[in-house]
């Protein structure tokens, strides 16, 4: 299964759990579901649904890595993009119990836009039983 997420801003969090929970089959009953954002300049990870922190995170990758002054901007000016969702990571594995996703009580799964604004698209897979 797969969805869309269009996002607002250059470097920005959107919260996807509940695409990623509607694509869980309602036979399965445990086993594992995986994300996957199908682009180089964005990512994935599971973190608390905060607005702060999601700013904090934000400007932590901001300040992590700088906008410029990287060998790829010769090529298209989003080198920056690209380092950052290194650091994320394309994917996240979360366990599945009881047809649900397993998460902690204040974990979501955010994607990470750092090349935006863009139209992502994520795919979804599940296995068990």
């Amino acid at each position: 299964m797969t969805f869309s997420v269009d996002t607002d801003a250059r470097l920005t969090t959107v919260d996807v759990t509940d695409q990623i929970a509607a694509a869980v089959p309602d036979d399965l009953e445990s086993g594992l579901c995986t994300a996957f954002v199908r682009h180089t300049t964005a990512g994935l990870v599971v973190q608390e649904n905060e607005p702060r922190l999601r700013g904090d995170i934000e400007s932590f990758l901001g300040e992590l890595v700088p906008d410029e002054g990287h060998a790829h901007d010769d090529l298209d000016g989003n080198a920056d993009s690209h380092l950052r969702a290194a650091l994320i990571g394309p994917d996240v594995t979360i366990p599945v119990e009881n047809g649900q996703l397993a998460l902690g009580t204040w974990q979501s799964v955010l994607l990470l836009e750092c090349d935006g604004p863009r139209t992502r698209t994520v795919s979804v897979t599940t296995v068990g039983d």
